[in-house]
Formats: C-alpha cells, structure tokens, sequence
C-alpha cells in the first residue's frame, strides 16, 4: 500500500486523474475512508458546527483541533492527512498561525495544514517546509480575479487549492491557470482537479438526514434511529440484545 504524497496528488493533475477527497473528524472514519481509497482526509474545523454542536465552525480551538487530528491520523496510514488550522491563530496573526501549523505537524501527524487563502500566511507556513492547502471563495468574484487570486496562493507556495463555491465557468478557468491541484468543497463539481466532502454527509449521519428527502450515498441516521428504537423495545421487553452474549 503506496503512501499518497503531495507530488503524487501533483501527477494525479497532471494525468488528469481526480482526485477523492473525505472530511473526518475520527478515528473509525478515518479507518473507513482509508479503506475506501481516498486520497486525502481533511479535518475540518467544521468538526464543532457538525459534529459537537457548536453555534459556528469559529469555536473550535487549536487544542481540540490537535485531538481530532491525533485520532484521524491514527487511522490513516494510505491517505495524505490534512488539517485546517482553525479561527483563533488566524485571526491572531501570522506567527500565531504559523506556530498552530506547526503543532499541527509535529503533535498532530497532519501531512499539510489547510488555512483561508492569505498570501503572506501561506508563504510564512511554506518556508517552514509545511505543505500548504489554500481555501478560497468564487461566489463573489469574476473569473479573472479568482484566476489572480490561485496564481498568487500558488506563488506563495501553496501545494494545493481548496476552490469553494468555483462554479462551471470559473472553476475550468482556475484549473487551467495553476500547475497545482483545485479540489472542490463546497460547491464545487467534476470539472475541478478532485472532490472534498464531509463523509457524514455523504452517508447521512446527522440527525437531520432522518426526515431528508435529499439524495444521499446512505442513511446512516434513519438506519441508526430504527437500530436505537430496537434495542429499546428490546430492553422494555425483557429480551437477551442482539450482538450481546446471554450471561
């Protein structure tokens, strides 16, 4: 089992092979999409909106971000393990951010850090020797400036480009201007360089995929509800549970 690095996901570009990106925040998430054959698994900040309850993605510290990274990275061993550096050292500054990637590297495991597309911070975190996956927005800006802005994230030294909401129009544009790899998030579609996605997204873990009406890979919380509903039915019953040994 071949290791993904950051040059192999360069040459995916280039043979114009996509590549499969999955959000996980833990260990037996990491070891099924590990398993799957994705390329890369990303731990997103997104881990406290999603996964813990928090009001927005900003809540989660550097510290919480260590654990889950920690426990992603132990259930990795193909993909490249990458890690967003979260809200608080960014907003601080450069060297805040630069110091909260490298813990990232050294006590997390991450292979990259991901952090919003500012120049000056990806070329800081680059000169450390850190690998550096770029995120920047397409809603609001014409093709030509979004081409601007991943030639410089490019020059800074980025080694991959998340590209948000790039769209049909932009997105083959930004691609073609850039030797390093796009990957799509959110909004993003087949004609970028790969795809990322949250896994309990695609299979429906959230509690609101119960009653969704939305095309999902599965349903993992309606299957869980109906499993959870049975136990209790069981254990109101008196009956010996399923996948439990009688005494």
């Amino acid at each position: 089992m071949e290791k993904v690095t950051i040059p192999a996901l360069q040459q995916m570009k280039r043979d114009k092979r996509k590549i499969v990106g999955v959000v996980a925040w833990d260990y037996q998430m990491a070891l099924i999409a590990d398993r799957a054959g994705a390329d890369m698994v990303s731990v997103g900040d997104s881990v406290g909106a999603n996964l813990w309850g928090q009001p927005t993605e900003t809540e989660v510290t550097l510290d919480e971000i260590l654990i889950v990274c920690k426990a992603v990275r132990r259930g990795t061993k193909r993909a490249l393990v990458s890690c967003d550096v979260p809200y608080a050292p960014v907003q601080a500054g450069v060297d805040a951010t630069v110091n909260a990637a490298m813990r990232l590297v050294k006590e997390g495991g991450a292979d990259m850090v991901k952090v919003y597309g500012d120049t000056d911070m990806v070329r800081a975190i680059a000169r450390k020797g850190i690998p550096v996956f770029a995120e920047f927005h397409g809603e609001k800006l014409p093709p030509d400036k979004l081409v601007e802005e991943a030639k410089r994230l490019e020059a800074a030294g980025a080694a991959l480009l998340d590209f948000r909401h790039s769209g049909p129009v932009a997105g083959p544009v930004v691609v073609n201007a850039v030797s390093i790899p796009v990957i799509g998030g959110l909004g993003g579609g087949p004609w970028l360089d790969g795809r990322m996605r949250m896994a309990h997204a695609a299979i429906g873990y959230a509690a609101s995929a119960i009653d969704s009406k939305a095309e999902m890979y599965a349903n993992v919380a309606k299957i869980t509800l109906d499993a959870l509903t049975a136990y209790a039915e069981d254990v109101r019953c008196g009956r010996h549970l399923k996948g439990q040994r009688p005494a």
